[in-house]
C-alpha cells in the first residue's frame, strides 16, 4: 500500500547511477508523489541502488539522488519506483513539475492564439487559470 498518493505526470529525466555519472538514460517521469516518482527506463536496476535524477530543461539544472524501491519489467523496458532522499527534494521536484506545465502553456498559447508571452507572464496567466487545480 502507497503512503503518498501519485498523480500522472511527463517530464523528461536523465537517470544515472550515482557512482558512474557517464553513464545517462534519458526517461519520462509517469508519475509523482510526495515520496518519489516512476518512471520507464531500458535497464534493470536493484532495489535499494541509489540514482541520480536529472532534469536537465529547467535552468538551472535540477539534480537529486533517489533510492530504487521497485523493478518491473514490462512488455516494452522496465518501470522503476524512487523514493526522494529528503522531503526537500520531493518539493523541489513539485515546483519543477508547475515549471513543465506553465511552459506548456506557454508554448500551446503561442501556437493556438499566436500570443508570445514570457515565462513570467506566462505563470501569471497560469497560476490565475489552473493553479487551483494542480493536485496536491
Amino acid at each position: 500500500m502507497r503512503k503518498f498518493i501519485r498523480h500522472p505526470i511527463s517530464i523528461p529525466i536523465e537517470v544515472s547511477i550515482t557512482n558512474n555519472s557517464t553513464s545517462k538514460a534519458k526517461s519520462n517521469a509517469t508519475d509523482l508523489g510526495a515520496g518519489g516518482l516512476a518512471f520507464k527506463t531500458s535497464c534493470s536496476i536493484e532495489p535499494g541502488t541509489v540514482i541520480c535524477i536529472t532534469i536537465p530543461f529547467i535552468q538551472p539544472e535540477f539534480k537529486t539522488d533517489a533510492r530504487v524501491v521497485w523493478c518491473r519489467k514490462r512488455l516494452k523496458g522496465t518501470e522503476l519506483g524512487v523514493e526522494f532522499l529528503t522531503c526537500n527534494d520531493a518539493y523541489k521536484v513539485r515546483m519543477v513539475e508547475q515549471v513543465c506545465y506553465i511552459e506548456n502553456y506557454k508554448n500551446m498559447v503561442k501556437r493556438k492564439e499566436g500570443r508570445y508571452l514570457t515565462s513570467q507572464q506566462a505563470a501569471t496567466e497560469w497560476i490565475k487559470k489552473f493553479a487551483v487545480d494542480f493536485p496536491k
